[in-house]
């Protein structure tokens, strides 16, 4: 028999239930959210180990965002993201191998990712041998000869590809990328292609380092804060604590959105309630509804409102930075007829913005992926640079730079050498340290690697955490790729679709959770994050782990390193049992770990340097920091078109689907619905719960999705927006940003067509 497997997400056929949307997060409905999904994933002993622990000193970092750890921590120190991301991991439901036995591939690429996230935890290895149907237990020791076998016997190591997942440890991503430049190639493509790879270009070409400037106690000094192209209330509800003690403390919030997001209107604090404090506090002062693809349109008219106000901070521009005549010069030439028209905003609008920018002394701006996964997605953050440089807004207290990441560990991944394309004095330094030569050449990232994929040029694909389909645009292109290469391997807590849309041969390796007790050579151990902030801290879990068979990622490379190349340049098995032993070989070969086993033992860990915060020093060829000049991006589409983002619903964290419910929208039941301006609904004659199919346009290309429901929505006219993965097929692997080459998921040209209205229920 053979396999039939299904690589989009399938249709959802259940029930929508719309409400109006919420104008506020968090609160009981919060609490109660933690609750149940702790209480029905975990057991009451389990939740309450393990919500005490999450982000302690002595505990375990959150799986759930980046976001950082106050320095003074409640008991409490997680939101209802963490929750559900550490219920999800410590869940009860285990798949074994019985359970693969009875269900092949094929049957569980029918279920949905929420339906194959519920089936519970990984617990042995499995191999899906070439024409099989189903998984079979396989032993670690026959797991590991499988792949160390196939890895010899590839004659060029430039055929194999290592894809790393932010979940990944400080421990075991050094100790993965060692060993993969110790076997011959470069090619390391990681979630950060995807998301913050526009930051880090962006940012390094400009003030010469890829990471944010600011801390976590820059909030409790700034004046403004923008948060732009961000939904912090369902992907960082942590950072709302932040906004709303910045708020209690003088700041003013600018919210800069194609959607009015309940986190940025108001907020309540869950623990707030234990105080008798009822109210809940009004966060954004203003929110600017921008056209998706018009921030940079925006941008260029709050720098034209500083200009006018004369809120230039002359000494440091003076002293500091080159270029700003220039840029002032472009913008000028920019008309307010074109800024209004590309970013959908009146000229008031961005005039009140404007001013409250020009009269702070301090501002920080923060964004995420609203920003980065755009055709021109470095440019626009560059245009975030020139607005903040022109008033000296870094380097000083309460000011500067904060790109938000969402995956717990993906900064540090990349600040430990999880980089396709390393600089020369980076593999200077990691050479020197690990003892051996490494690859110069750069490899490929996650779209270069689907395009060699197609072509066939790859031989092993190693995944370390992730789902790699599910994570990546144009699902089809991928999934097409991935049948091409003769054994694909992936280390995983969680069964996903990656595990079923596969190489001819496969192998699944289960590994330890983050909130799980790790013991090697008898002494437990912990390992190491760093946060959005650069602050590098410990994590260690306290549960036993959901299966004796479970073992640790850095166990796994360095298991996997030794059998395949043996200790001619490190004793991989030594430092697999000893941890300390990696971050000595750390601190020899990266900058800034120096003393790391000593720092990090203290109680909030370490910063690691950052120039532009530390000294307003730039660490760019000139030694200043520098403004850029951008046209603006062309945002004309046909009539008959619109503009599609996706994001996530609210009980989503990346591609890992908690539950069908998006609270603060007001969706619940069915994931593949399109929000929609209500206007452009009357226009075409459609209602809520229209179905419709969707086609994507790029270069000539189309791309088709069928069975998605019409919800109305406050959202720029011409825009429409769906959840990822769902929408991912719709995503071409070409269209990426310049640069970055990071796939554009917040602009997609799309037509729509009706077929037919579902029925439903209003609440």
């Amino acid at each position: 028999m053979e396999r039939h497997v299904t690589a989009r997400t399938p249709v959802d056929t259940n029930a929508l239930r719309l409400k109006k949307p919420k104008t506020k997060a968090a609160g009981i409905p919060a609490v109660l959210s933690s609750a149940q999904h702790g209480l029905a994933k975990m057991g009451l002993s389990k939740t309450i180990k393990n919500l005490t622990m999450v982000n302690q000193k002595e505990g375990f970092d959150c799986p759930g965002c980046a976001w950082p750890d106050p320095e003074h921590r409640t008991t409490f120190e997680f939101c209802e993201n963490g929750a559900k991301a550490v219920a999800d991991e410590a869940m009860k439901a285990h798949v074994t191998p019985h359970f693969f036995s009875k269900h092949s591939v094929s049957e569980l690429s029918l279920l949905s990712d929420y339906e194959l996230n519920r089936k519970g935890r990984l617990s042995h290895p499995v191999i899906l041998e070439k024409g099989a149907t189903h998984y079979a237990e396989i032993s670690w020791g026959d797991a590991m000869s499988r792949i160390s076998e196939h890895l010899k016997s590839i004659p060029d190591p430039n055929r194999t590809a290592f894809y790393t997942s932010g979940r990944t440890s400080n421990e075991a991503a050094f100790l993965y990328q060692a060993f993969v430049r110790a076997y011959g190639t470069n090619n390391l493509p990681d979630c950060s292609n995807m998301c913050h790879e526009s930051s880090g270009k962006g940012l390094g070409q400009t003030i010469g380092i890829g990471k944010g400037t600011v801390s976590l106690d820059d909030f409790n000094h700034a004046e403004v804060i923008m948060v732009i192209g961000q939904n912090p209330g369902t992907n960082h509800p942590r950072m709302l604590t932040a906004l709303r003690d910045a708020k209690h403390k003088g700041a003013k919030i600018i919210h800069v959105n194609p959607l009015p997001e309940a986190g940025l209107m108001q907020f309540k604090h869950p623990q707030d309630y234990m105080k008798g404090n009822l109210k809940s506090t009004t966060l954004a002062d203003v929110h600017l509804g921008v056209r998706i693809g018009g921030d940079a349109a925006l941008l260029k008219g709050l720098i034209k409102v500083q200009v006018d106000q004369q809120a230039i901070d002359h000494d440091f521009v003076t002293s500091k930075t080159t270029g700003m005549d220039e840029m002032i010069a472009k913008v000028a030439a920019t008309s307010w007829d074109q800024i209004t028209k590309d970013s959908g905003l009146s000229k008031a609008d961005i005039q009140v913005a404007g001013r409250m920018l020009a009269q702070s002394g301090a501002t920080i701006a923060c964004w995420a992926m609203g920003l980065t996964q755009h055709r021109n997605g470095v440019a626009v953050i560059q245009e975030v640079v020139n607005l903040l440089l022109l008033g000296g807004h870094v380097g000083k207290k309460g000011a500067g730079f904060c790109p938000v990441r969402g995956h717990s560990n993906v900064q540090g991944d990349r600040t430990v050498g999880i980089w396709e394309a390393p600089t020369d004095a980076f593999l200077d330094r990691l050479q020197e340290g690990l003892g051996f030569e490494v690859p110069r050449e750069h490899g490929h990232d996650v779209v270069n690697v689907i395009d060699a994929m197609g072509r066939g040029e790859i031989d092993f694909f190693f995944c370390m955490g992730g789902n790699f389909l599910s994570a990546t645009p144009d699902t089809d292109v991928t999934a097409r790729g991935l049948s091409n290469i003769p054994l694909t391997v992936q280390v995983s807590t969680k069964l996903n679709r990656s595990h079923l849309v596969t190489g001819e041969t496969a192998i699944i390796l289960p590994c330890l959770g983050r909130t799980e007790v790790d013991v090697q050579g008898g002494v437990k151990q912990f390992v190491t994050v760093e946060n959005s902030m650069g602050v590098v801290h410990r994590s260690q879990g306290g549960l036993q782990p959901a299966s004796p068979s479970l073992r640790s990622e850095p166990w796994i490379v360095a298991e996997l390193a030794e059998s395949t190349l043996g200790v001619e340049h490190l004793p991989w098995r030594q430092l697999g049992q000893d941890y300390s032993k990696v971050r000595d070989l750390m601190e020899r070969s990266l900058f800034g770990f120096d003393r790391y086993n000593e720092r990090v033992n203290a109680p909030n860990g370490f910063e690691l340097p950052n120039p532009p915060r530390d000294s307003q020093s730039f660490s760019t060829p000139d030694g200043k920091a520098h403004f850029t000049v951008h046209d603006l991006p062309n945002l004309d589409v046909d009539d008959d078109q619109y503009v599609m983002m996706t994001l996530r619903s609210h009980d989503q964290y990346n591609t890992t689907i908690y539950g069908l419910s998006d609270r603060y929208r007001g969706v619940k039941g069915n994931r593949r619905v399109v929000f929609m301006n209500a206007t452009d609904m009357v226009a075409r004659g459609w209602k809520a719960r229209t179905k419709v199919s969707i086609t994507s346009h790029f270069e000539g290309e189309t791309r088709h999705s069928e069975h998605w429901l019409i919800v109305p929505y406050d959202i720029p006219s011409g825009n429409i927006a769906t959840y990822f993965p769902e929408a991912n097929s719709l995503v071409p692997l070409h269209s990426t940003a310049e640069q970055s080459n990071t796939p554009t998921s917040k602009w997609i040209v799309c037509s729509m067509d009706s077929s037919e209205t579902i029925h439903g229920e209003e609440e």
